[in-house]
C-alpha cells in the first residue's frame, strides 16, 4: 500500500474517524467526529477534508447520504500511526502473570502451547505461535531412537535447553547402535551448529571425511538424507478459534468458512504464516495485501520470537480488521518479548 503525504488536518480526522469506526463499524458523520474532536474543527471543514481523503483512496461513502468508511489504505494508515510510536510503552492494559510461562517438563511445544493460550485469552482473538524447525535450531545434544517400519525419532536439545521431537522415515534400516554412533558423531563435531549446518557440511566434506570415518560416514550421510526432509514443516498451536465465531458479525460468512478450512489444513496455514516472519518487533498485515479472498476480511499481528543468538518462529493474532489495535498491537510484543526472554534466561540441567 502506497501512501501520498498528509497534511496535519488530513492526518488528525484520518486517525480520529478511524478510531470512531473501529468502535461503532458504523459510517461515520462529520458532526459526529466533529464532537469527538470537541469542535475545534467545524463540520463542515471536516466535510470537505473527508473529501479529499476519500479523493485519495483512504474513505468510501457507502451511501450518498451516509457518513464515510475507512479503506483498508486508511486503516493502514492508522495503524502505521500506531506502530511509530514505540509499542511496548503502551501495556496499560497488558498483564502476564510469571506463572503463566512455565517450562518445568524442559519441552518447547508445551511452552508454545502455553503462549498461544495466554495470547488468546488476553487478545480475546484466535492466537497462533509457529515453531521453528527442528533442522534450523541450534542443537546442545542429539539423539536418535530407533522406532518401528523404518521410522526414526530425533530428540534435539537445543543451545537454549529446550527439547524438540520429531519422527522421519528413513530409506534404509539402522540398528540402535548405529543410531547411538552417528548422534555421538554429531554431538562431539557439531555441538552448537544446526541440522541443516551438518547435512551441508558433510555432504561438502565427503571425500575428506570418508578417508578417516569411512563405515559412520557411510551410515551417517545415509541418515541425515532423510531428515531434515524437504517437507519438513514448522508446527503451529493455535487457540481461540471459537472466539472468531463469536465476531461472526464481523466477516462474511462465505469467507469466514473458508477461513476455518484454511485451519483445518494447517500445512497451508503455516507457509503462510512462516513467509510473514520478518525482524520488525511488530508487525500488521491487512487481509487484502495478501491477494488471498478468505482471509480479506482479516488482520493479522505478528512478532518474532527467539533466543539471544537466533531467531526461532512467530506468534500473534488473526482476527477481525475491526481490532483494537492500541491494545493489541502492545500486547502481541510484550508477549513476543516475555517468550523471548523465558527462552533466553533458562538455565542448564535438562538430559536427553
Amino acid at each position: 500500500m502506497s501512501y501520498k503525504r498528509l497534511e496535519n488536518k488530513e492526518e488528525i480526522v484520518l486517525i480520529s474517524m478511524v478510531e470512531v469506526y473501529l468502535q461503532t463499524g458504523k459510517p461515520v458523520s462529520s458532526a459526529s467526529l466533529a464532537q469527538k474532536l470537541n469542535n475545534i474543527v467545524s463540520p463542515a471543514t471536516i466535510r470537505n477534508v473527508m473529501a479529499e481523503l476519500e479523493k485519495e483512496g483512504y474513505l468510501y461513502q457507502p451511501h450518498t447520504s451516509a457518513g464515510r468508511i475507512p479503506t483498508d489504505l486508511g486503516i493502514k494508515f492508522y495503524v502505521n500511526h500506531l506502530l511509530d510510536s514505540t509499542p511496548h510503552d503502551r501495556v496499560g492494559e497488558v498483564k502476564i502473570a510469571p506463572d503463566d510461562l512455565t517450562v518445568s517438563s524442559g519441552e518447547l511445544d508445551k511452552l508454545l502451547l502455553q503462549v498461544s493460550q495466554v495470547l488468546a485469552d488476553s487478545a480475546d482473538n484466535m492466537a497462533f505461535v509457529i515453531s521453528p524447525l527442528i533442522s534450523q535450531v541450534n542443537f546442545d545434544q542429539v539423539k536418535f531412537i530407533k522406532l518401528k517400519d523404518n521410522k526414526v525419532m530425533i530428540v534435539l536439545l537445543s543451545t537454549f535447553n529446550l527439547i524438540q521431537t520429531d519422527i522421519f522415515t528413513t530409506r534404509v534400516m539402522f540398528t540402535q547402535n548405529e543410531l547411538d554412533q552417528a548422534a555421538l558423531y554429531l554431538n562431539q563435531h557439531f555441538r552448537g551448529k544446526n541440522l541443516s549446518f551438518v547435512r551441508d557440511y558433510l555432504f561438502r566434506e565427503l571425500p575428506k571425511l570418508k578417508l578417516k570415518y569411512e563405515d559412520l560416514i557411510e551410515k551417517l550421510i545415509t541418515l541425515i538424507r532423510n531428515y531434515p526432509s524437504p517437507e519438513e514443516e514448522n508446527k503451529i498451536f493455535l487457540q481461540g478459534t471459537a472466539r472468531l465465531l463469536d465476531k461472526a458479525e464481523l466477516f462474511d460468512f462465505q469467507k469466514l468458512k473458508s477461513l476455518f478450512q484454511n485451519f483445518e489444513q494447517k500445512a497451508n496455514l503455516v507457509r503462510l504464516l512462516s513467509d510473514l516472519i520478518s525482524l520488525e518487533r511488530v508487525k500488521v498485515i491487512l487481509g487484502s495485501e495478501l491477494k488471498m479472498p478468505e482471509i480479506a476480511d482479516c488482520c493479522l499481528i505478528l512478532s518474532h520470537y527467539g533466543d539471544r543468538r537466533q531467531v526461532l518462529g512467530s506468534l500473534g493474532i488473526i482476527g477481525p480488521k475491526r481490532l483494537p489495535y492500541e491494545r493489541i498491537i502492545p500486547l502481541v510484543d510484550q508477549v513476543a518479548r516475555h517468550l523471548s526472554s523465558t527462552i533466553s534466561s533458562l538455565e542448564r540441567g535438562v538430559v536427553i
